[in-house]
């Protein structure tokens, strides 16, 4: 197999304290173009899911209207570890219970992409979901794991199936 490199995909989801609209919010949506521009600025950053208005607030990926999500691409774990760690980011990150719930479930994933791939809301889901079921494995894992980097931080085959759509199917 001819070794590709990878980027990093993450996804995150947390369900706010209010509609986006609500005053609550409003120290949340006064740093969002900030901490989203920041992101687009950082070292090794690929693509995040935006909409036309600039950031994925009015996206609704569950029936919960203020579960909200954030899905982006980085060149390595490192490039996305010292944006989320080591930035602005992650001062808004300790505010973070002013505007957002306690989430029960896994709210955070990351895996391997082959670079180019822009991966899609279902894609993010599933990916949560699975780490939510099965734990930490090559296909959704945390930053406390980083499951499935080689050396080199190679891809998977372009033929590889997703374990969860293997058991759908089976």
């Amino acid at each position: 197999m001819n070794a590709r490199p990878c980027h990093i995909a993450q996804v995150n989801i947390g369900r706010a304290r209010a509609a986006i609209d609500d005053p609550v919010m409003s120290g949340f949506v006064a740093r969002l173009e900030e901490i989203n521009a920041l992101a687009e600025a950082s070292p090794g950053f690929v693509w995040r899911l935006k909409t036309e208005q600039g950031d994925a607030t009015s996206l609704q990926p569950y029936e919960d209207e203020r579960i909200l999500i954030n899905l982006s691409v980085w060149q390595s774990p490192e490039h996305l570890r010292h944006y989320v760690y080591k930035t602005a980011h992650a001062e808004a990150m300790r505010q973070r219970r002013q505007w957002f719930e306690r989430f029960n479930d896994v709210y955070m994933a990351l895996w391997w992409i082959a670079p180019g791939h822009i991966p899609t809301i279902a894609e993010a889901k599933e990916r949560l979901a699975y780490l939510q079921l099965h734990g930490e494995t090559e296909f959704a894992f945390s930053f406390a794991s980083l499951l499935g980097k080689s050396v080199t931080g190679t891809a998977p085959p372009s033929n590889a199936t997703s374990p969860l759509a293997t058991a759908v199917h089976s």
